[in-house]
């Protein structure tokens, strides 16, 4: 019998993995600030809302097109490798500003 994660379950660590690596980030910090200059905040919350909702629809149609080619396990070693990858960059962006 195959074992299938509860849909709550996944909406829930999808939610909190998102709103905790998107919290007090520059992006966030920036929505901070147009806000606080605007005229109209709650434009600014929607424009900042369907941003972080397309990117995001864009990550799950590229995560379920990859997915009929590649094993769940092939997926996490890209996913790591690709963010190990872009922080060894910016660590070496930060210790080589000059380059």
């Amino acid at each position: 019998m195959i074992k299938r994660a509860l849909p709550w379950r996944e909406f829930g660590v999808a939610f909190l993995t998102v709103f905790l690596a998107e919290f007090a980030d520059k992006t966030q910090i920036a929505v901070f600030f147009m806000a606080a200059r605007a005229a109209s905040p709650w434009l600014v919350f929607l424009g900042a809302a369907l941003a972080l909702v397309t990117t995001s629809l864009i990550g799950v149609l590229i995560g379920r097109c990859l997915s009929q080619y590649l094993s769940e396990q092939r997926l996490q070693t890209l996913t790591g490798s690709s963010l190990l990858a872009i922080a060894l960059w910016l660590l070496w962006d930060m210790l080589h500003p000059s380059l």
